[in-house]
């Protein structure tokens, strides 16, 4: 059964948006991890705007890069007391929740 381009959901669910939120958060308090694109893709997951299918790829690429990132020694990835810039950067692209979702929507585009 195929699925039409236009069925897939691309409004980010409420626990990407939540990581991103906390990513923005964390960055803050913090004053590390992530970049400007970083940044302002967190902004937009947060307030859970529609992306496209090319927001889409560009995601499953980042996260693709820096999944090694949770290898990191210096500090315990997913610790909100101390976090590293990578786990912050992480979570402003939607965190683990972020690419499920995108690998997703892929899965999804692959149907149609």
């Amino acid at each position: 059964m195929s699925m039409d381009k236009a069925s897939v959901n691309l409004i980010p669910p409420a626990s990407v948006a939540a990581n991103a939120q906390l990513g923005l958060e964390l960055r803050e308090k913090f004053k590390r991890g992530g970049t400007d694109v970083g940044v302002s893709r967190a902004q937009g997951l947060a307030a859970r705007r529609s992306i496209t299918f090319e927001d889409a790829a560009h995601i499953g690429s980042y996260f693709a890069r820096h999944t090694v990132d949770k290898q990191a020694k210096s500090h315990d990835w997913g610790d909100v007391t101390n976090p590293s810039a990578g786990f912050i950067a992480w979570l402003l692209w939607g965190g683990d929740e972020g690419e499920k979702w995108v690998k997703t929507i892929k899965a999804d585009l692959d149907k149609a």
